[in-house]
């Protein structure tokens, strides 16, 4: 059986459809993984869908992932315009990584304009909710059928 897309959701996802549902909309997270995992589903593939808001927590599934997944889809969330150390796991994964973030990041405040983690990325996906998701498995699906040929 192939191995699982790693789905990570970072700080404060867990309260997606609670807050600021103008900015994130009013799925939850159950929704955005229910979404997901039935796009994924569809293309033949299996999720591992997790949520923390621990930094380190997140590092550990990267590198997790390294040996237990075939492509990561990742929302760090705030982490997104912080951390080095999320990159650099990234990197050291070696496997396709899609960025997603519900919001556009580029139409919010400045300081979220730049993301680290889109260095270790293949793509960014933003600004279109929680369809961002079934976009970002559709794209992982494509990249591993490609390296499979």
């Amino acid at each position: 059986m192939a191995k699982s897309v790693f789905v990570l959701n970072g700080p404060n996802l867990n309260l997606l459809g609670k807050r600021e549902p103008e900015v994130y909309g009013t799925d939850t997270l159950d929704d955005v993984r229910a979404r997901t995992e039935t796009r994924a589903g569809e293309l033949g593939l299996s999720v591992e869908f997790r949520q923390s808001n621990s930094e380190g927590e997140l590092v550990d599934w990267i590198q997790e992932a390294r040996e237990d997944a075939s492509a990561i889809i990742l929302n760090a969330a705030g982490y997104t315009h912080t951390s080095v150390a999320i990159l650099d796991a990234l990197q050291a994964a070696e496997l396709p990584v899609i960025e997603v973030h519900l919001s556009n990041i580029f139409r919010r405040d400045p300081f979220r304009n730049h993301s680290y983690i889109s260095l270790g990325a293949n793509g960014v996906i933003c600004g279109l909710g929680a369809k961002g998701y079934e976009l970002a498995i559709e794209a992982v699906a494509d990249i591993i059928k490609s390296q499979g040929s």
